[in-house]
């Protein structure tokens, strides 16, 4: 019986391939838990008359972090259940603010796949665009991930 919502396995994927998650609206709880938690206390997050004053970016901004923590929980639901085995190294560039009330969504682009050193095993590189609601990319990685693979005949 097949197990839904299983993940990709290195070798079912291919260069060039391209997938898209769900949204996600970035909330003040995201954002007061988040900063919370991780001990970011910066006036920038804390700080409405602060921001108010001193901020170039209207509104509440969501710490690029915290941005990047939900879109990898949208990508691993939906690409790397039960079949991602390591996250090795990424590239991460933040290309814009998000702010409450936004609403993201990952769009991944496989581009490299390679079989791994011991037998069974791969290596998936994406480019993963984490974009807003208006179209913009907000926030670009390249991470590299060593994946399972399906046994092959």
């Amino acid at each position: 019986m097949q197990l839904l919502g299983e993940g990709f396995r290195w070798n079912d994927l291919s260069v060039g391939q391209q997938f898209r998650t769900f949204g996600r609206t970035i909330t003040e709880t995201d954002i007061v838990n988040f900063i919370s938690c991780v001990g970011m206390l910066e006036s920038l997050f804390v700080d409405k008359e602060y921001r108010a004053q001193h901020s170039a970016i209207p509104g509440r901004p969501a710490p690029a972090a915290l941005v990047y923590a939900l879109a990898e929980g949208l990508v691993l639901n939906a690409t790397g259940q039960g079949t991602g085995l390591a996250f090795l190294h990424m590239e991460l560039n933040v290309e814009g603010p998000v702010l409450e009330g936004d609403t993201i969504h990952v769009e991944i682009e496989v581009i490299e796949v390679r079989a791994a050193s011991k037998g069974g095993r791969g290596l998936v590189r994406t480019r993963n665009r984490i974009v807003n609601q208006r179209g913009e990319a907000v926030v670009v990685y390249t991470p590299l991930r060593l994946m399972e693979g399906r046994a092959t005949d």
